[in-house]
């Protein structure tokens, strides 16, 4: 059982041939210094951002993060962003390539990550060969984000305000016919006041002062116009007040409508990076010299063993 974990062949081998598996580890790591050269592999800046939704409205049980990642990953965004940045000559796609519309979302795709935090924040991280315009689409996306949100909520916003104006038209409408009542009944009749004119009318014909058939004709008015002069008043008292409150509503949404807000808080600011990111060199030299040591060392075993044996 224990000849399973047995390395002493092994480390003969490595012994035997150290020499040779410390040039080809050198030879390796050199070959990987030279290849990982921008030369040979495109070097790529990194710019990124980490920010909140704000000022937005629900419109699912999806979370206020979860609906910045769809807007921002949406398909109007990214192609607003290739459009600006002209993406395809930047990329060097051909657009006379069969497939081109997915090489582009492909490399648009790997060089543009949207993606939630631990904080249930957003990430935004661009990777380009130019720092300046990976710093450049970062602060685009989020622009086109508060353009794209911005002009939903002016929608929504717009209907609530049409809503509420036709509200407060019909209701204005209602309480001028009211008003307009009101007047007739007191050209026509004489009723202005129900409740000091009874009383007033009730004191003349006790007194006996006045016209009787004045006083008559003002009570039979009374009579018949007064409960529904009184009905009116309260009537239009009632719809005051409630006009009163959907102005308020009016005014509100009509505020929120001409505002100009923003709906990201930025919480990390993208800056323009005097670093490349990819490739990382001493990674690349590291792993190249390691695997060609132990590609190497096998090899040699297998040889080794395969030669004594013969």
């Amino acid at each position: 059982m224990n000849n399973y974990f047995d390395n002493t062949p092994l480390i003969k081998v490595f012994i035997k041939w150290k020499w040779h598996l410390a040039i080809i580890t050198l030879v390796a790591a050199i070959a990987g210094a030279v290849f990982s050269s921008s030369i040979f592999i495109t070097p790529m800046y990194k710019s990124e951002a980490v920010l909140y939704p704000s000022n937005v409205a629900a419109y699912s049980d999806e979370t206020f993060t979860e609906q910045m990642l769809q807007i921002m990953q949406s398909n109007e965004i990214m192609d607003s962003v290739v459009e600006k940045f002209d993406l395809m000559k930047h990329y060097k796609i051909d657009k006379g390539y069969k497939y081109w519309k997915t090489a582009l979302i492909g490399e648009y795709r790997d060089n543009v990550r949207i993606s939630r935090t631990p904080y249930d924040a957003v990430l935004i991280k661009v990777l380009d060969k130019d720092p300046e315009i990976a710093c450049a689409m970062v602060n685009e996306i989020i622009r086109l984000y508060d353009y794209k949100v911005g002009t939903m909520h002016k929608i929504k916003r717009y209907e609530t305000v049409q809503m509420f104006k036709r509200q407060l038209e019909e209701k204005q409408l209602f309480i001028d016919s009211l008003k307009t009542r009101m007047a007739e009944i007191s050209t026509n009749y004489g009723v202005v006041e129900y409740e000091s004119q009874s009383r007033e009318v009730t004191k003349s014909y006790l007194e006996g002062r006045g016209s009787k058939d004045n006083i008559d004709d003002m009570k039979g008015n009374l009579e018949q116009y007064g409960p529904e002069m009184l009905a009116l008043e309260k009537l239009i008292k009632m719809e005051s007040e409630y006009y009163s409150l959907v102005k308020v509503d009016y005014e509100q949404e009509l505020r929120f409508y001409n505002a100009e807000m923003t709906f990201s808080n930025v919480v990390s600011e993208p800056f323009v990076a005097d670093k490349k990111s990819f490739p990382v060199r001493w990674v690349v030299v590291a792993l190249s010299a390691l695997g060609a040591c132990l590609l190497s060392l096998l090899l040699i075993y297998v040889f080794d063993n395969k030669s004594i044996k013969e």
